[in-house]
């Protein structure tokens, strides 16, 4: 129990929402105008060397052991082609590392392990509008081999800066080998899936909330029962934002499964059991995401619900007042047709009676529709 709760500390950052789960900096790289961000050789878990290309660090390892960890930032083909002959690297994935825009996915190729995870960030806002952009998207894609381990990062978040520090204060495990590097690497993606979670649930109660007071209270709403404008909008960019989470989270299932359950000779038994834990936190992850969606469908069910609604009670007033003014209406069209003939035309009270009388039956429809509801 011991040593779970001390690779758990190593690995995993706080959850805090002010602070992002792990540096969302851009790391700047080890070498001026390459993608390369940093470069060591480990040995029984400490770091032995310290500015060495890709091919001085497997060439320490192959006559004095150990792994290597090489980390890039968004290499060209051009950058990514000395390390990717020099480590035995299956074409085809060496594509997708170079174009990213991959699914999360774990694939063998030899004796290499691809995989690819989605990183995701939560942009914080103000306020959350109909164009606000909520989840921000990354990948990070790594090579795992007997004695290497190979880190793509694109986009702005998901820096191992911190995480790789963390590890090299960790001896023990990091002599595990490159699978360790993997584990820690997967707990954090998961790790950060979880802090957006929490935090796309806050924007949901808050959109919700403004749903349902807006058709109670009707407060700034333009009367009872209107619902508040862009609701609608508010709601339909969260679902997409909700989509993008979900395209990161849910495709990871099957890799984690297979990395917690699967035996494989590149992932060392004693971290494959620390696997299992981030797949059951993956699923809980890809429950409240799916749940997201239900809840979002819900509300903005109830937001079209509440538009209907106040539409009719719109047409109810407009109907009733259309009812009220057809009265007055009526008798001036009648007194309006010029007979000789007809009651009270010559009566000095005449005027004044027909008025009076107009206006009564007028104040008893309103009276009848305020009673009922319509006004």
């Amino acid at each position: 129990m011991s040593m779970i709760r001390d690779l758990r500390a190593a690995v995993r950052p706080s959850r805090r929402r002010d602070v992002p789960p792990y540096g969302y900096e851009k790391s700047a790289p080890a070498c001026p105008n390459s993608a390369i961000v940093d470069c060591g050789v480990y040995r029984e878990g400490r770091r032995v060397s310290d500015h060495v290309s890709p091919a001085e660090a497997m060439a320490r390892v192959r006559s004095e052991g150990g792994f290597a960890w090489i980390g890039l930032h968004e290499p060209t083909e051009a950058e990514f082609a000395g390390i990717a002959q020099e480590f035995g690297l299956h074409p085809l994935a060496v594509e997708d590392a170079v174009h990213a825009h991959q699914r999360p996915k774990l694939e063998r190729y030899d004796e290499t392990l691809f995989t690819v995870f989605k990183t995701v960030h939560y942009v914080e806002h103000t306020e959350l509008t109909a164009t606000s952009e909520v989840v921000e998207t990354g990948e990070v894609m790594c090579f795992t081999g007997r004695d290497f381990i190979v880190t793509v990062r694109h986009g702005g978040q998901g820096s191992l800066r911190a995480l790789r520090h963390r590890l090299q204060d960790d001896p023990e495990l990091l002599a595990k080998g490159p699978s360790a590097v993997l584990h820690a690497i997967a707990d954090q993606v998961v790790d950060g899936y979880m802090a957006v979670a929490g935090a796309v649930q806050d924007d949901i109660d808050e959109v919700e909330i403004d749903v349902f007071s807006s058709g109670t209270n009707g407060k700034g709403n333009g009367g009872k029962g209107s619902p508040k404008g862009g609701d609608a909008g508010r709601i339909y960019q969260l679902k997409r934002e909700v989509l993008e989470f979900k395209r990161a989270v849910s495709p990871l299932l099957r890799p984690m499964q297979l990395l917690s359950e699967r035996p494989m000779r590149l992932v060392d038994s004693d971290i494959q059991k620390y696997f299992r834990d981030v797949a059951d936190h993956l699923a809980r992850v890809n429950e409240q995401v799916l749940s997201f969606d239900d809840l979002l469908n819900s509300i903005l069910q109830a937001n079209l619900a509440q538009a209907a609604v106040a539409q009719n009670e719109d047409m109810r007033k407009i109907t009733a007042w259309a009812a009220i003014f057809a009265v007055p209406t009526m008798i001036a069209g009648i007194y309006g047709m010029n007979f000789d003939y007809m009651p009270e035309l010559h009566w000095k009270f005449g005027y004044p009676a027909m008025m009076l009388t107009t206006v009564a039956i007028c104040f008893g429809i309103h009276r009848g529709f305020k009673r009922n509801g319509w006004l």
